[in-house]
């Protein structure tokens, strides 16, 4: 390039005209730093610059050179190398740490991004920022709880998969949980009664959409006949115990839950790996002895007093709401199917049948049928035992006679056949 082409960028260009223009005192260097969006005694150094280098003063002295960071093409060769034979599937961030905690390189997250992708090992991934609208927390402790299952290796290998089913208070942070094996219906609301003994009923629970608490299915015949939609075993338990269900249409949505699930998954996590945790039932124990310290540390004030959470009513059995319902039908032989096995009522009258029973199934295996709300007496019978009828049904059928309507029958009275004598004698003869 020519010497006496200097190269610069537009802002640059732009900036030179004003400092000519200050240079031959067409305008003031205070009206010239308004223009320019610079303070006076910066004008004044870049007025210095442009009589000592020319229009060279106007651009910074860094420009083109070399970043004293830079790192050698040997060491970059070998940072890769060494990135592509053992850490081939690990993204920039924790290669980095990985090759920091092992002493093998030292290098800064970004540039080694940078050498992963023009070595085209690493792909940019543009991901489209969603904007979620900020909801304030609730004012009272027990207005709003969120509810959710976190699925996690929270023993590290060291002991089998577990679900922790956590709860947390919207208005103050206070959290709860417990260990199970799964995520599911038992699950759910054997926590849930747990945690109405501790803090009694909340004003509403704040869930996701996962098949255990909301189902997809139609509405049944009865429950459109009630005007109601279809629910799942957790949704009609919270309408019976009273408790508003909120469905949240996205996780950040309940973003108080997560959080806290990942603040446990770190913390919970290396808590138990220090006290050598290897079963469920010493992570339950554990967790009763952790939560008041993890409370103490993350919980906060409530912006109102008062808390909004209800004992639970006297007239209310937990045991006779957190389990299954279902209603099946007492077919002729006064037999109810129930999961492929097979009750008789042991006191049976005519009006059951065809009429429907409710089933509860408890979750320690004990079955109530009710009919007309009293409980049924059953006996489980085997499909052989089934086919042959158990208990007789004597079905009375009466005949019915001949009817003869009485002599004032109105059809007797208008009927033209029952009185041709009376038309004949009305008659003449011809």
């Amino acid at each position: 390039m020519h010497e006496d082409i200097i190269p610069m960028k537009r802002r640059d260009a732009e900036r030179l005209r004003i400092i000519h223009k200050v240079m031959d005192r067409h305008l003031k260097q205070a009206e010239a730093g308004e223009i320019l969006g610079l303070c006076e005694r910066q004008i004044r150094r870049i007025v210095a610059a442009v009589r000592e280098a020319g229009a060279r003063g106007v651009i910074h002295g860094n420009r083109g050179r070399e970043s004293g960071r830079k790192q050698g093409d040997g060491i970059k060769d070998k940072i890769l190398s060494l990135v592509k034979t053992r850490y081939s599937d690990y993204g920039p961030t924790l290669a980095v740490e990985t090759m920091a905690e092992r002493g093998e390189a030292t290098v800064s997250r970004e540039t080694l991004r940078k050498w992963m992708i023009g070595a085209e090992m690493w792909q940019v991934r543009r991901r489209r920022k969603k904007i979620h609208p900020w909801r304030e927390r609730k004012a009272h402790e027990g207005e709003m709880v969120q509810m959710d299952g976190s699925h996690h290796d929270w023993l590290e290998g060291r002991g089998p998969k577990m679900v922790l089913m956590g709860y947390i208070d919207d208005a103050t942070g206070r959290a709860w949980g417990r260990f199970y094996d799964y995520e599911g219906v038992e699950p759910a609301m054997d926590s849930l009664g747990r945690y109405i003994g501790l803090s009694g009923l909340p004003q509403s629970i704040y869930l996701d959409k996962h098949s255990t608490y909301k189902t997809n299915r139609q509405a049944d015949t009865d429950e459109l006949l009630r005007g109601e939609t279809a629910k799942t075993q957790v949704e009609r338990a919270l309408g019976e115990l009273g408790v508003q269900v909120i469905h949240a249409h996205s996780s950040q949505a309940k973003g108080r839950v997560e959080r806290n699930f990942r603040t446990l998954q770190d913390r919970l996590v290396k808590a138990m790996r220090l006290a050598g945790i290897k079963t469920r039932e010493e992570a339950n124990e554990f967790l009763e002895a952790y939560w008041p310290r993890h409370n103490a540390r993350f919980a906060k004030e409530p912006r109102e007093r008062g808390d909004l959470h209800r004992p639970l009513p006297k007239s209310l059995k937990l045991a006779e709401i957190l389990c299954l319902k279902a209603k099946r039908s007492i077919n002729n032989g006064f037999l109810i199917k129930w999961r492929s096995r097979l009750f008789v009522v042991q006191t049976p009258s005519r009006g059951m049948i065809g009429q429907k029973t409710e089933v509860w199934e408890h979750f320690d295996g004990r079955l109530d049928f009710r009919w007309q709300g009293r409980s049924l007496e059953v006996r489980e019978v085997e499909k052989t035992e089934a086919a042959k009828p158990s208990i007789p049904v004597v079905i009375v059928v009466r005949k019915k006679g001949k009817y003869i309507p009485p002599s004032d029958h109105p059809w007797r009275r208008h009927n033209p056949r029952l009185h041709h004598n009376c038309y004949l004698e009305r008659i003449e003869p011809l």
